[in-house]
């Protein structure tokens, strides 16, 4: 009845996972929900194929699209084809690195917000136990909200509840809650959405919704209905401002360095054709919201897990950081110096090669297609195989997770997390000669092709301001006794929590002053 699905979707994954990628793989046959047809993938040449030259036939899978659409409306996780591209071509500019430049001192004033939250919350011990997933969680949304939108979620130097940010932290555990929900909504919705009628479903939920006995429905409204409504207010905003004749507002539309500022003057300037309208600008922004938040947040809580699992690497990096902020004279790094740290930058590299937040994505084939292999796989019947007929209708799981440790690949310590491998000679040939097609760094991490992730420098930035910031001033170590207590639960975002709550997101280190 389950198929595969019930050990692909396990909260532990992690064993499963790694019998794939090391027994099994590259291409591996599963079965879906009531045996459908479903092929887990990490052969780089297949992934070629299938998230850039045969692209347009690997689709995004109905669930998923269908109830990212619901949420967000029409913006660009929600899209397809001639319409995704479309979006897509007004919006890569904004994700430009000139425009990352103008977003650092943004950046950095949130991080130094965050960094006085901190201590004072250590105030009441000089070395305190933190749930350092909670301060990464609201760091990330006020980053998204600061440099995407110019709107603040969060002070960080004190509690104060958002509406928004509260709907956007309870967002991912809800969406678990309705699981069963969203394959209804998948069933039955789908003919509406040929029309574009995603607002009108919305309106026929928002009646139907109250009657069904299901909390997490009933959750997941409201959350839909605050998002949607903060959406609209910034957006009106900022339009306002963009708008307005005063030429002291107008100055102040000129220092307006956040995305939805140059993205809402880049919709104005553009030709008729490419031009985006209203619902879809305001669906970008709640899109990009949740594609960056717990992404950031939780690769964050990652590293800095890692840092204290090896506190080498943790005393090498801070030695870094604070070398190149004495040479700055004391001063925050800009952009150039930051992005060029080295170490930094292989401990970001290592640590999003080897646990990606999203260890895989599905797709589905529109039509029948051969999928070639640059390895031969085995049949069941024991024949050797470089290409396979791939029928129309069969999910593709794209093993992000497994192609980034392919032994193959990345050599016998593929499995081990080594930030050496990226300096110097470091990285074997092999890795270049497998020619991933991966956006960053020969990983499939932020995928590649016309769906790679948009924002993949800006969250690189977040993180790095953020580990500059907090590395040079703290200290990070597990608390006494925790030994494998911290566990990584796989989700739509992977999140850690601990052995004996694994539902609730959270993760506790020891932090002091430097």
């Amino acid at each position: 009845m389950t198929g595969n699905m019930s050990q692909l979707f396990a909260d532990d994954v992690w064993p499963f996972l790694d019998h794939l990628t090391d027994n099994l793989g590259p291409v591996v046959r599963l079965r879906g929900l009531f045996g459908a047809r479903q092929l887990y993938v990490f052969d780089p040449k297949a992934l070629q194929h299938i998230v850039l030259k045969d692209q347009d036939i690997y689709e995004e899978s109905p669930l998923p699209l269908i109830f990212r659409r619901l949420i967000f409306g029409p913006g660009l996780f929600g899209t397809l084809g001639e319409h995704h591209r479309r979006q897509r071509k007004l919006l890569n500019p904004v994700f430009s690195i000139a425009h990352m430049r103008h977003l650092t001192p943004i950046f950095y004033e949130t991080a130094h917000r965050l960094r006085e939250g901190v201590k004072i919350q250590l105030q009441t011990s000089p070395a305190a136990e933190v749930d350092i997933l909670a301060w990464m969680s609201r760091t990330a949304l006020e980053l998204i909200g600061q440099g995407g939108f110019g709107h603040s979620f969060d002070p960080l130097v004190r509690d104060e509840p958002d509406p928004y940010a509260e709907a956007v932290k309870s967002f991912m555990p809800t969406s678990v809650r309705i699981f069963s929900w969203q394959i209804v909504l998948a069933l039955y919705v789908p003919f509406l959405f040929l029309a574009d009628r995603y607002y009108a479903v919305r309106r026929v939920l928002a009646h139907v919704i109250p009657w069904l006995p299901h909390p997490g429905m009933h959750d997941m409204q409201v959350i839909v209905d605050t998002i949607d409504r903060t959406s609209r207010e910034i957006y009106a905003e900022k339009k306002r401002a963009l708008l307005a004749g005063d030429d002291d507002v107008q100055m102040g539309v000129e220092e307006m360095r956040d995305l939805m500022s140059v993205l809402l003057r880049a919709n104005m300037e553009a030709s008729a054709e490419d031009r985006l309208p209203e619902e879809e600008i305001i669906a970008q922004m709640s899109s990009l919201t949740f594609a960056g938040t717990d992404t950031t947040s939780n690769g964050l809580a990652r590293i800095l897990h890692l840092l204290c699992l090896y506190p080498d690497a943790q005393d090498k990096l801070r030695a870094e950081l604070l070398e190149a902020r004495n040479a700055n004279g004391d001063q925050d790094l800009g952009y150039d110096d930051l992005v060029e740290l080295p170490y930094l930058d292989a401990v970001c590299r290592e640590t999003l090669r080897l646990h990606p937040p999203v260890p895989f994505i599905g797709r589905q084939t529109i039509q029948d297609i051969v999928l070639p292999c640059s390895k031969p796989v085995s049949g069941v019947d024991g024949s050797v195989i470089t290409a396979i007929p791939v029928p129309k209708g069969t999910e593709v799981v794209v093993g992000i997770y497994s192609c980034n440790r392919n032994k193959d690949i990345w050599g016998e310590d593929a499995a081990e997390w080594k930030p050496e491998r990226w300096l110097g000679d470091g990285v074997p040939e092999s890795v270049t000669e497998a020619k991933i097609p991966g956006v960053y760094s020969n990983l499939m991490t932020f995928l590649g092709g016309g769906r790679a992730c948009i924002g993949f420098k800006f969250s690189q930035l977040e993180m790095k301001v953020v580990l500059s910031t907090l590395l040079s001033s703290f200290r990070f170590s597990l608390p006494k006794d925790a030994g494998d207590d911290i566990v990584w639960v796989r989700a739509g975002v992977t999140y850690p929590a601990t052995r004996n709550d694994m539902k609730k997101p959270s993760m506790n280190l020891k932090m002091e002053l430097v």
